[in-house]
């Protein structure tokens, strides 16, 4: 397992605030602080090798952490939200097929924090959008709060993804280029969250059957929460 590079700021961060502790109040202080903020930093920031599944059909978790929840939109919906998530109009013609699949998946402090793509396609940056920083549990988080959003297309299906974070750091990364689509294979890696954040999936509502339920862990890249439809795939 390695570790994402992300971390070197705050094991840095750490180590001056320790030593300040450390060479003016307490050394044991100090050096218990860095101590556990520098393992926990190492923790969050790990970055574990992933095999997603080779089935084609399936649609994968883009974060880890727990199914939040399972919701249908309409078109009307999808379209009060659109200019918040960068879609123009023929993007927004993709997913009102008649309505819009979203499956929020919360990501507590423990999970980690890496993003990968839940379908293969040509993946295409739609901006970071700034916003409120309401705690990523709240549902209102979903259609308020600072995020990325990412376009993900192929011959079957789409996917929007939206990287959401709240009131902690507030901190969110899309690694591939922001100015050219790219191509990628379900699974890979294509950004990050800093920390405790909401990962929500948008899919054209007749494209995919939903597996998940409300509840479920998540392993990013692994765990398959829809299938490509019959006659989808």
């Amino acid at each position: 397992m390695t570790i994402r590079r992300e971390v070197i700021p705050f094991i840095v961060a750490t180590i001056v605030v320790a030593a300040a502790i450390a060479a003016c109040c307490c050394l044991c202080t100090g050096i218990a602080l860095g101590l556990v903020f520098s393992a926990y930093f190492l923790w969050f920031f790990r970055d574990p090798n992933r095999t997603p599944p080779q089935d084609p059909n399936l649609i994968l978790a883009g974060a880890d952490g727990a199914v939040a929840r399972i919701q249908e939109l309409s078109a009307d919906e999808l379209k009060a939200i659109a200019s918040f998530c960068g879609l123009d109009d023929d993007q927004i013609a993709l997913f009102t097929k008649p309505n819009v699949k979203r499956i929020s998946i919360f990501l507590n402090l423990f999970n980690v924090h890496v993003n990968r793509a839940p379908i293969a396609g040509e993946s295409r940056f739609l901006g970071y959008f700034p916003g409120r920083h309401l705690f990523t549990f709240t549902e209102k988080s979903s259609d308020v709060n600072q995020h990325n959003s990412i376009l993900i297309t192929n011959a079957s299906t789409s996917c929007l993804v939206n990287q959401i974070v709240g009131p902690v750091c507030r901190r969110v990364v899309y690694w591939p280029d922001h100015d050219n689509a790219v191509t990628l294979k379900a699974g890979d890696k294509i950004g990050m969250m800093k920390f405790g954040s909401r990962l929500d999936m948008y899919f054209p509502g007749d494209d995919v059957e939903i597996t998940a339920k409300v509840g479920d862990k998540t392993v990013a890249g692994e765990t398959p929460v829809a299938t490509l439809r019959k006659g989808k795939e």
